[in-house]
């Protein structure tokens, strides 16, 4: 009955848009796997969205706050117990070793990773009172909070999701009031790293591949220099023509059957989209997500208890800087990563993730007009 009556609270707009996502999703990998031997993927990943809507409305249900404290810190070593077991008794895919075996679900332990790195900053965050960031005592260990995650997700390699977990880190430190000049110091030294991967690429191409490994050199190539080579700029060719070819409306789907575009299903989803429903679809996915991202920032504005506060802004930033890089990349913005697109791209993990994100933000809209004394 209790459980009942929490539903009853939940904020029906926010569960609208998360359903019609998963809807889209659901056609999308339809769409993608259909006449292929993959056919019939969509309807494990009905499985799936049912088992993840489960999940969310199970962390809407309880009262967050009781997780703050000791037991975040225990959540989080758990995270980063996972995250160096798989790099013992991880599956090797495509060169990677980023997943756990259960069964026959593949668990990839660095997207629960971002939940509890974001919950323990929150927390950390959240004691501050609002007051500034000092450098020393609240910004640094709040970084090695964050890298200590990234560093095991670079080693698999997951280039994409350890740039997720930078990107969390930079929206929380500036919500968190950290001060000008300390923004400023990370912001230059990420610029600088940029550029001095541009110049060395120019430059000294051979240092750059000492460097890096080479399917990030390959990548970085694509973005910087297509012409260069055309076979490894042939995904991100094959994606933007696919969606162009999409015109207003879509159309019967050219390049998703003849197989011009890889992982169709799953990380270029929105290629899909964009071939088979054209502009329109295209549209209504980012006027989805708009809604969304704006009722994640009421949620905040409305809050009056600020770990609640910090935990959605982390998750605001988590699922943003997944939708710009998977769009990006797939229209030429940014170079090519594996980046999921967030409740479209089929993947367990990734969906599981996602929605237990939202059943946090659920559960902080729920008791926003309370405020308890911190852990």
């Amino acid at each position: 009955m209790i459980f009942l009556e929490k539903l009853k609270k939940l904020d029906k707009a926010t569960l609208f848009i998360i359903i019609c996502l998963n809807v889209i999703g659901t056609v999308a990998v339809y769409g993608a796997t259909v006449g292929t031997k993959l056919e019939g993927l969509h309807k494990n990943s009905m499985l799936l969205i049912a088992l993840s809507i489960f999940l969310m409305l199970l962390a809407a249900s309880f009262d967050y706050r009781i997780i703050f404290g000791k037991p975040i810190y225990i959540l989080y070593a758990f995270g980063i117990g996972m995250l160096a077991f798989v790099q013992f008794k991880g599956e090797n895919i495509n060169g990677a070793v980023r997943w756990l075996s259960i069964g026959s679900f593949q668990l990839q332990p660095s997207e629960l990773a971002k939940i509890f790195t974001i919950l323990l900053v929150a927390h950390m965050l959240s004691r501050k009172q609002g007051r500034k960031l000092r450098l020393i005592q609240d910004v640094v260990p709040i970084c090695l909070v964050f890298m200590i995650p990234v560093l095991f997700i670079i080693k698999q390699p997951d280039l994409g999701t350890a740039l997720v977990f930078v990107g969390v880190l930079l929206s929380m430190l500036w919500m968190g009031n950290i001060r000008l000049r300390y923004m400023l110091i990370f912001l230059g030294g990420v610029i600088l790293i940029i550029g001095a991967i541009v110049w060395l690429y120019y430059a000294d191409n051979a240092l750059l591949s000492k460097v890096i490994k080479p399917h990030q050199m390959a990548r970085i190539q694509t973005f910087l220099d297509p012409a260069s080579d055309p076979d490894k700029s042939w995904h991100v060719k094959n994606a933007m023509l696919a969606i162009g070819s999409g015109s207003l409306a879509g159309d019967e789907g050219f390049f998703l059957e003849q197989g011009y575009i890889p992982y169709a299903y799953s990380d270029s989803i929105f290629v899909v989209i964009g071939e088979k429903y054209g502009f329109l679809g295209s549209a209504v996915l980012l006027l989805l997500y708009f809604c969304l991202v704006t009722r994640l920032i009421n949620i905040v504005i409305d809050s009056k208890d600020r770990a609640g506060a910090y935990l959605v802004i982390g998750i605001t930033a988590m699922l943003v800087f997944q939708i710009f890089v998977n769009i990006g990349m797939h229209i030429g913005l940014v170079p090519l990563t594996g980046i999921s697109l967030p409740f479209i791209s089929y993947g367990g993990s990734s969906l599981i993730t996602n929605m237990l994100a939202i059943g946090l933000v659920l559960n902080v809209k729920m008791h926003r007009e309370e405020n308890i004394p911190l852990p």
